[in-house]
């Protein structure tokens, strides 16, 4: 990362992508983990996906593909715009596939479904607040970033943009184009889409108060 990224160094932070430095590794994969659990309360709290899943869910119906082509198509894309940015892979990059993923079906496949609004509600919240400190401390291992949290680090770095600023106008147009696609949404959606990257931001604040590297 350059001297301006907007990822702050940590005491855990790597020194290159590809490091295999224990505590780094430990950090990265149980916050990857705790990814994929909110993702998977959100999906149980059924009120309304991420506004990635609704593109997804609008890109499907409208090219008839299924909802898995779908997401791997827009990773893909999200991907391509890595090249202007000069973004590269990272062993962050692959755990995030892998271990969101799994852990997204594990919570759902093992937790029940919850019947209360009150109980659906709160796993709504605490899914965003896992969701958004999860990213944040994943990020500041500084061993690569997935394809949309990648996107965010590449246009900060680009223009000097904060990222509460960055992430909300992502997540808002990602969800606005699934939506005017067909995509399903609901009160998680929006939620999401205007409070990730400020959970972000101030997460990233309280790392660097606390934990920066000296």
């Amino acid at each position: 990362m350059s001297k301006k990224s907007p990822i702050p160094l940590m005491r855990w932070s790597a020194r290159h992508q590809w490091e295999l430095r224990f505590d780094t590794i430990l950090i990265i994969s149980l916050t990857m983990i705790f990814i994929g659990i909110a993702e998977g309360l959100l999906i149980l709290a059924n009120l309304g996906a991420t506004p990635w899943t609704v593109l997804s869910q609008g890109l499907a119906l409208q090219l008839d593909i299924s909802i898995g082509t779908s997401i791997a198509l827009i990773s893909f894309v999200v991907l391509l715009l890595w090249i202007p940015f000069k973004l590269r892979f990272g062993l962050g990059t692959l755990l995030n596939i892998a271990l969101i993923a799994l852990f997204t079906d594990l919570t759902v496949r093992f937790l029940e479904q919850p019947e209360t609004l009150f109980h659906r509600v709160s796993y709504m919240l605490v899914a965003i607040l896992i969701y958004g400190i999860g990213t944040a401390v994943y990020l500041s291992c500084r061993l690569g970033a997935g394809p949309r949290d990648g996107l965010m680090v590449g246009i900060c770095l680009r223009y000097g943009w904060k990222i509460s600023i960055v992430r909300t106008l992502i997540e808002v147009s990602a969800c606005a184009v699934g939506i005017l696609l067909g995509g399903t949404f609901g009160i998680s959606t929006i939620l999401f889409a205007i409070s990730i990257g400020w959970l972000i931001q101030i997460t990233f604040s309280f790392l660097v108060r606390y934990f920066q590297a000296v």
